[in-house]
This record gives structure tokens, sequence and C-alpha cells, in this order.
């Protein structure tokens, strides 16, 4: 049997968007401080889903999970495999409706991060790596019991994250490109789902980050490639490779793969911090770093800031960064 690489359709993506309305907020969009655009570059605008209850988009795809799952499935509890950011949106939910929570994280998630998921009310499972991964590819993790909320390869998860696009076109119709952060891909490949069945002159971009792309690399060949991952402060995005059905709806749906340097998003995180008072994770920042690269085009292109869970310890240290001071043109 073949995988199935079918992307949510516009009416379950709309379907979603009135599953979850109580629950995600719409997020607004604001434009990147339009005082640094030069000719030929970019119009950016941020989709701040750093401002949803968890401060992440994965609340969206979660709740539309957890909106479809019957009351007595609902009941065993849930569990997810995930970093930080799904485990926060599922134990949110776990919490609203009672249930509870298991989430199976890797050893090397951030703290700001799990500490948040243990302040909902979660149990927290910190595993090797390898452990973690395969908690993905099988949807379960050995002695734990609940219903799995896969955090990107699921067709419910994608259609809560294609209502994004849904208020994007709304907000700004006149949109050339729209850019998000590649983890595992069902941010992405929601996202273009909806565009491309609302207005498919919009293309849309993934971004990720130097040492933790196996995307850009799969795309490069045309199958999956497993990469030689490197960790950075970019915790939210990034993996050894991809799973073959989201590489296959990438290849569908996606106008390319963009890849930039840890520096650079580094650049764009404080950036946004500084011109427009947005604090934004390593992942949400991936997404403005490429456009400010001009990866997506000279047009209007809209980046969606993914998350804010980082911690101000680590926003402090990227600010104090040798030459940092100088970079931004102030005294040090």
């Amino acid at each position: 049997m073949g995988l199935d690489v079918t992307p949510p359709a516009l009416e379950r993506i709309e379907e979603a968007r009135r599953a979850i309305a109580g629950t995600a907020l719409r997020t607004p969009l604001l434009r990147l401080d339009p005082t640094r655009r030069r000719k030929n570059s970019p119009d950016i605008y941020l989709k701040l889903e750093n401002l949803q209850p968890i401060g992440s988009f994965k609340i969206r795809g979660a709740a539309a999970v957890v909106a479809a799952t019957p009351a007595k499935e609902l009941a065993r509890g849930l569990v997810t495999a995930s970093a930080g950011n799904m485990a926060q949106g599922v134990a949110w939910l776990a919490r609203e409706h009672g249930v509870s929570c298991t989430v199976v994280a890797p050893e090397s998630a951030p703290l700001v991060k799990t500490d948040a998921v243990e302040r909902l009310g979660a149990r927290v499972l910190r595993v090797p790596f390898a452990d973690w991964w395969r908690a993905f590819e099988e949807r379960r993790y050995p002695g734990v019991e609940g219903v799995f909320v896969h955090a990107f390869d699921d067709v419910r998860v994608m259609a809560g994250n294609g209502t994004i696009a849904l208020e994007i076109l709304e907000d700004l119709p006149e949109v050339d490109a729209i850019v998000t952060p590649w983890g595992g891909g069902g941010l992405t490949c929601g996202v273009a789902a909806a565009a491309r069945a609302l207005q498919p002159a919009v293309q849309v971009f993934a971004a990720e980050v130097e040492g933790a792309a196996p995307l850009a690399a799969s795309l490069e060949v045309g199958e999956p490639r497993t990469i030689e991952y490197r960790p950075s402060f970019v915790d939210g995005i990034g993996s050894p490779t991809v799973f073959p059905q989201m590489l296959a709806r990438a290849q569908d749906l996606v106008a390319g793969g963009l890849v930039v340097s840890v520096d650079a998003v580094a650049d764009a995180l404080l950036l946004m911090a500084e011109r427009n008072h947005v604090i934004a994770e390593g992942a949400g920042a991936c997404p403005v770093a490429c456009a400010l690269a001009g990866g997506a085009g000279e047009g209007t292109v809209v980046c969606v800031v993914s998350g804010g869970s980082i911690s101000l310890e680590e926003v402090a240290a990227l600010m104090s960064r040798p030459g940092e001071a100088a970079r931004r043109g102030r005294p040090a």
C-alpha cells in the first residue's frame, strides 16, 4: 500500500476553522519596519502566531485533532511527541477537557518549553533523540496509553494549520509569497494547500536553518535525505531527515526550500524585537531571515512567525554576541 500524501482540501480547512474558533486566536499581520525597505527589497509582513495562548501556531492543529476525536476516545487522555510547542498545545487542550496528557520529548528539549508543558499539568518523558523520532514514526510510545496527536503528519493537523492561510489571504489579498518554517512540514503543507485552493499564484516557501535543513537536501535530489544534524538555538525546527509522505506533499505544494545561517536567524530575531517589539523564537525568526535575504522574491511577503517560546536569557545572549553592538549601529 502506498503512502497517503493527500493534502487537506479547502472544505476541511474551513471546517477546521469553525472547529477551533474560540480556542485559537485570529492573529494579526504586522508590517516589518518599513523604514528598512530598500529598492528591490521585499515588503515583509509578520503573521504573529507567537501571540497564540500557548505562544505558538501549534494550538491550531492540536485543537483540530481534539475537536474531531470522539469523547470516549478523548477520555483515554492525549499523547504527543514534541520538543515543546505541540506539547504545549496538546497539554493546553488536555487541561481544557479535563483529561491526562503525556509528552515524549527529546533530551535536548529546552527547559523553557518543557517547564511550560509541566505547568499545564502534563507529564514529560525525556528520552534519547532516536526514541523520540521513533515515536513520530510509530505514532505511539511503549507503555503510554492515550490518543496520539502527531505534530505534523496528520491531515487534521495540516487542516488546522491551513487556517493561517485563510486569515492571511483575507487580510492581505495582494500577498505574493508566504514563508513558513519547516519542522516536520505540517505547517508548510497546510498553509500551501489553502493558498493553492484560494489563490494559486501565491508561492509558499519552506524556511530552514543551516545544519538542520533536510528538506532542502531532499528537494534537491527528489527523495528523502539524511543530513548531519547540528543543533542550535533554532530548536523549534530541523531534524536529521524528512518523512517521505511530507516530502511528497512539499514537492507538489511548495515553491521551494530556503536555507539561511544561524547568525542570519539571530539577526532577524533581534531586528523584530528592536524595530517591531516582537519576541520570536528561532523557528519564528527563520522565515524573516529568508525573506530579508531575498529568497521569497521582491514583492509582498508574509512570514509566519510560528512561535515565541524563547527565554529572555537566550535573547540577551544573542544580543551579547561578539560584534553585535557594532553590527546594529550602537556603541558597545
